[in-house]
C-alpha cells in the first residue's frame, strides 16, 4: 500500500494538470471561448469558475447569454437556476439573447424586474410558462422592442400600454392557454398587425373577456405558418396572408357555424394543411362543396374518426377542394361506437370527377377495421389512379382480426396498378399486401 502522502501528491499533480489544461483554453480567441460557454449552458458556464483562479470570472465576460430553465417534475436544478437569475444578471452585463423559464408561484413575482432588465439587454427570444391561476403578466413585456420570438403560456396578458408602437422584429408569436381582457381581440389584432416580419403565429385556447364573440382580423403579409386551436369560434377573420404555406386548425363547435367555410377560404394558398375536427356534434351540417379551392395544397393531415357523419363529410369536402393533393395522412382517435353508416354506396354517391386525381400516398394511423374505415379504404383504392402507397397501422380496439381485415383488403379493386398496401403491426413488423395485376387476388409477403 503506497504511503498516504504520495497519494495526496498525485492528486495535487492531477489537479494542477487539469487547471493547466483549462488555462490553455484561455488562449483561444474570445469569440470561440464565448461560443463554448454559451453552448454548455449558464449553469455549467458558472461552474467553470472552480477550474482555476484565471477562470473565476471568465463567464462574467460573456458577450451574450442564453438563460433557459425548463421545469419538469421535481427538477430542483431548474428551481435553483431561477433563484440565481438576479445574481447572473447583476454580474454579467452582456446581452441576453434568450430567456426561457417555466415559472411556479415562487418566482412569478420576479418576472416584472427581470423583464425590465431583459428589455435593456436586448432580449430576442422570450418564453414564459406559468403554473396555475393565470397570474398577470407585467406590461413591461411590451417594452422588449428587439424581440424576435415571444411565447407565453398560462398567464393573463395586460392591455397594451400607452405609447406601444410595435414589435418591429417579431417573427414568431405563440400564445397558449392565455387570457386577455375585454376587447382583447382588438389588442391581439394590433400586436399581429404591427409586427411586419411575423412568420409563425400559434394560438391555442386563447380566452377573451367580455362574454361574446367579436370579429377581429389576422393580417400578416409575411406569415408562413398559422396554428389555431380552440373549442369555439373566436371571431377570427383571415386577410392578406399571401405568404402562408402551412396551417394547423383544431376546433369543435366552430364547425356548426356558417363562418367555417369562409374561414377556410383564408387558407386557400397553403401547401400543407392539418385539420383536427374534435367533438363535432352529430347535428352539425357540412357543406358538400366548400366555397374555395385549395389549388396549392399538396399535403393534408386529418385527426378524426369515421364513427359519425360530420367528420366523414368534412374529409370528402376537403378532398373535393384539393385537386392537386399528393399526400393524405389520417390519424384516427377512436369513438366508442360507429353510429352512422358510410358504406360504399354512400361514399360513391359523394365522389366527383377529379377527386384525388394526383393522390400518391395515403397513411392511416390507428385504424380499428370498422366498416366505415374499410369502406373509405376501398373508395381510395378504387378511385386514386396515381396511388402508389397506402400505409396502415391499427389502433387498440380492433373489431376484426388483422388476418381477416387484410384478406378483405385483397378483394378490393384498385385503380392504380402501382398501388401497394403496407400494414404495420403492433410490433412494427410490416406486411406488404401484393396484388396480382388485373385481378383481385393477391398474396401477403412478410418483411
Amino acid at each position: 500500500m503506497p504511503p498516504r502522502g504520495s497519494t495526496k501528491r498525485r492528486r495535487g499533480r492531477a489537479t494542477e494538470d487539469a487547471a493547466a489544461e483549462a488555462d490553455a483554453l484561455l488562449s483561444l480567441p474570445p469569440e470561440v471561448l464565448d461560443d463554448i460557454l454559451i453552448r454548455v449552458g449558464i449553469r455549467d458556464a458558472v461552474r467553470t469558475s472552480a477550474l482555476s483562479r484565471t477562470w473565476r470570472r471568465r463567464w462574467e465576460e460573456l458577450s451574450s447569454l442564453d438563460l433557459c430553465f425548463p421545469l419538469s417534475g421535481d427538477d430542483e436544478g431548474a428551481r435553483k437556476g431561477l433563484g440565481a437569475v438576479d445574481g447572473v444578471l447583476l454580474r454579467c452585463p452582456g446581452r441576453v439573447q434568450r430567456f426561457c423559464a417555466d415559472l411556479d408561484n415562487t418566482y412569478a413575482g420576479r418576472v416584472h424586474d427581470w423583464l425590465r432588465v431583459l428589455s435593456r439587454r436586448g432580449v430576442e427570444i422570450l418564453s414564459l410558462s406559468f403554473g396555475d391561476g393565470f397570474p398577470a403578466l407585467p406590461s413591461s413585456v411590451f417594452s422588449c422592442g428587439r424581440i424576435t420570438s415571444l411565447s407565453l403560456c398560462g398567464c393573463s396578458i395586460p392591455p397594451l400600454p400607452q405609447g406601444f408602437v410595435a414589435f418591429p422584429e417579431l417573427r414568431m408569436l405563440v400564445l397558449m392557454n392565455v387570457r386577455l381582457h375585454d376587447s382583447g381581440e382588438y389588442q391581439l389584432e394590433e400586436i399581429i398587425g404591427t409586427s411586419p416580419l411575423l412568420e409563425n403565429l400559434q394560438l391555442g385556447d386563447v380566452l377573451f373577456g367580455g362574454g361574446h364573440v367579436r370579429k377581429w382580423v389576422i393580417r400578416a403579409p409575411n406569415l408562413r405558418h398559422l396554428t389555431i386551436c380552440s373549442e369555439n369560434n373566436d371571431g377570427w377573420i383571415l386577410k392578406k396572408l399571401a405568404s402562408l404555406c402551412s396551417a394547423e386548425i383544431a376546433f369543435s363547435d366552430f364547425l356548426v357555424h356558417g363562418d367555417f367555410a369562409k374561414f377556410l377560404s383564408g387558407l386557400v394558398q397553403v401547401t400543407e394543411l392539418v385539420v383536427a375536427p374534435f367533438n363535432i356534434p352529430s347535428s352539425a351540417e357540412m357543406l358538400e362543396i366548400l366555397l374555395c379551392t385549395f389549388h396549392n395544397l399538396k399535403s393534408l393531415k386529418l385527426l378524426m374518426h369515421f364513427c359519425k357523419q360530420p367528420p366523414i363529410m368534412l374529409t370528402l369536402c376537403l378532398l373535393k377542394s384539393a385537386p392537386n393533393l399528393e399526400k393524405l395522412k389520417i390519424e384516427i382517435f377512436d369513438e366508442k361506437e360507429q353510429i352512422f353508416e358510410a358504406n360504399g354506396e354512400f361514399l360513391n354517391a359523394l365522389w366527383t370527377d377529379g377527386m384525388c386525381a394526383n393522390l400518391q400516398v395515403v397513411q392511416m394511423i390507428g385504424i380499428n377495421w370498422r366498416p366505415n374505415e374499410m369502406s373509405f379504404i376501398e373508395l381510395i383504392l378504387s378511385k386514386a389512379r396515381l396511388l402508389h402507397t397506402l400505409s396502415i397501422s391499427h389502433g387498440e380496439k380492433i373489431v376484426m382480426s388483422n388476418e381477416d381485415a387484410l384478406n378483405e383488403l385483397l378483394r378490393y379493386r384498385r385503380a392504380s396498378a402501382e398501388a401497394q398496401v403496407i400494414f404495420k403491426g403492433p410490433d412494427l413488423s410490416q406486411i406488404l399486401v401484393q396484388y396480382t395485376d388485373g385481378c383481385s387476388l393477391g398474396a401477403l409477403v412478410y418483411d
